[in-house]
């Protein structure tokens, strides 16, 4: 009997967009399992705790059978090794894109040679889309209904809220 094809789709989701759902979901058939791998990743300021992207991306996928969600720091071929991995899923939308992608492929290879990376690129309407430009159109008061999911915009609604409730005087 073949060992299960278990795949991990890693990345920071600060926040989880429409493009990083469109991959999860069209990944998740292709693989016996898929790993949601959320980093925490101390050179980023990120706008949520990993505990808080893990909750958000468990609420949107938990309809998929085959697909869990971890939290991870360090290498990510020594998390994969943890779990029993081999496959690295990483959503491709422009030639820019690629070149950084392709180096992380060839690097990961290096630090584990049983890895491979698969590429898909996302739909035609989330092709544009990435947590930065997320952000960016929520800190300018922009709006994000169709960019991202019901609870990420419901939590980003919230930590709105929360911001507003805070004195720029530091008060």
């Amino acid at each position: 009997m073949n060992a299960p094809q278990i795949a991990v789709y890693p990345g920071s989701f600060d926040p989880l967009h429409n493009g990083h759902l469109d991959i999860i979901k069209r990944c998740c058939p292709l693989f016996d399992e898929v790993i949601v791998a959320v980093l925490g990743n101390q050179t980023k300021d990120a706008l949520f705790s990993v505990a808080e992207r893990v909750g958000i991306i468990r609420s949107e996928i938990d309809d998929l059978e085959a697909c869990r969600v971890e939290g991870f720091s360090g290498l990510l071929v020594d998390f994969m090794d943890r779990e029993g991995a081999r496959i690295i899923v990483r959503g491709l939308r422009a030639v820019s894109d690629f070149e950084y992608e392709f180096q992380m492929a060839l690097m990961n290879r290096r630090l584990n040679s049983r890895v491979e990376t698969v590429f898909l690129v996302p739909k035609d309407e989330y092709i544009y889309l990435s947590s930065r430009l997320v952000k960016e159109v929520y800190f300018l008061g922009g709006d994000l209904e169709g960019l991202v999911g019901a609870t990420a915009l419901e939590r980003l609604a919230k930590k709105g809220q929360e911001a507003e409730k805070v004195d720029p005087r530091g008060g």
